[in-house]
């Protein structure tokens, strides 16, 4: 079955939308949070793990799953729901273009495409839009998304609005290319931190009339929080009501409030299992740095508002335990925390946005997240 998005309400002070998304006969409101599954896998978590935090949607990379195993390996291995044994909701798989241009090594961009060399044995490679489409089809997920050139807020604005021409342009070609039924097609909005490259790259790609919208360009290396979020503001009035929108690679939890609240449903970041595997947990009150020594004999849990399983079930100090060991256990309670604190909180936005509260929620969540009161 089709992913299907309905706009069940708009929060009456704001932008925030309350949606729901209709997949094999399950349903998952918005705002919500995606774990990240870059190699067909969350981080040191197994997909019964990744659900009991309350996951719906869970993003794989097509870059690295075209590099290995191989798009046709996943296919022959029964499509990637079956190959990562995720049934529990719907994957998206991202169109590669992100990785391309932060991960790969003499990159030679053209109209037709990009050339560049596998990072993990040289070879030539050469992707394309159709290229991108194509993997995505025969990985299986239910959402895909368009090739685009990803570029960082510093580049300069002649070539920005060069390169947001050249994206429209491949999102028609992804487009044209894109022949499976059951699989959603997302369009991707660039263009920097330039009003008029926004504006001009939302209305275009709307025109293309794809199944849902990202907002790309926007978690890049040395893009301010300003920045980020006048690029969500520039976008969100040109892309249509009813349809799925989607910031790309954005988790800070700040971030995921101010991005509720200026229209944005779905949310992925590879953040918090990464803090996770440097001693970090998210908390009410701020980012807790478990390898600090005040936590050697803390036997509180890393969250007295969590209900996760790493919440009731350990304690501060074995945590802290296991991460100056190196234990990969002691990762895998804070991948755990982390990925349900932030879909704790997507619930909890949810249930603003039903109470037309959102900004009083806003208010005071900043104030206890940067009040640092462990």
């Amino acid at each position: 079955m089709k992913v299907k998005y309905n706009l069940k309400k708009t929060e009456a002070h704001t932008k925030a939308r309350l949606g729901e998304i209709e997949w094999n006969g399950k349903t998952f409101e918005t705002p919500m949070f995606m774990p990240v599954g870059t190699q067909a896998t969350v981080k040191t978590l197994s997909p019964e793990e990744v659900i009991e935090c309350g996951s719906g949607i869970v993003l794989a990379n097509t870059y690295h799953l075209w590099l290995r195993p191989g798009e046709d390996i996943v296919k022959e291995g029964g499509g990637i729901h079956e190959f990562m044994n995720y049934h529990n909701g719907p994957i998206l798989t991202d169109s590669g273009g992100y990785q391309v241009f932060s991960l790969a090594h003499s990159k030679d961009i053209s109209e037709e495409g990009v050339k560049f060399k596998n990072q993990y044995d040289g070879s030539p490679l050469f992707l394309t839009p159709e290229k991108s489409i194509a993997i995505q089809e025969a990985l299986g997920s239910d959402i895909m998304m368009s090739f685009d050139e990803c570029l960082a807020a510093s580049a300069p604005y002649e070539y920005q609005k060069a390169s947001v021409e050249r994206t429209i342009r491949w999102a028609k070609r992804g487009k044209d290319a894109h022949k499976t039924e059951d699989q959603c097609l997302f369009g991707i909005v660039q263009g920097g931190p330039y009003e008029d490259l926004r504006k001009h790259s939302a209305i275009e790609t709307v025109k293309l009339d794809f199944d849902g919208y990202s907002i790309g360009g926007v978690a890049n290396d040395g893009e301010s929080k300003e920045d980020m979020y006048k690029a969500i503001d520039y976008s969100v009035p040109y892309l249509p009501e009813d349809k799925m929108r989607y910031l790309m690679g954005v988790g800070d939890p700040i971030d995921l409030v101010e991005g509720v609240i200026r229209g944005v449903d779905v949310f992925d970041c590879v953040t918090p299992t990464r803090l996770a595997r440097h001693g970090n947990a998210y908390t009410k009150y701020g980012k807790l740095n478990i390898k600090n020594s005040k936590y050697k004999r803390d036997f509180s849990p890393l969250s007295e508002q969590c209900d996760c399983y790493a919440c009731k079930h350990y304690t501060k100090a074995y945590i802290h335990h296991l991460i100056k060991c190196d234990e990969v256990f002691g990762a895998r309670l804070l991948s755990i925390h982390n990925i349900r604190f932030l879909i704790h909180l997507t619930e909890e936005l949810r249930e603003a946005i039903k109470n037309d509260n959102i900004l009083e929620f806003r208010d005071r969540f900043i104030e206890d997240y940067y009040g640092q009161k462990q």
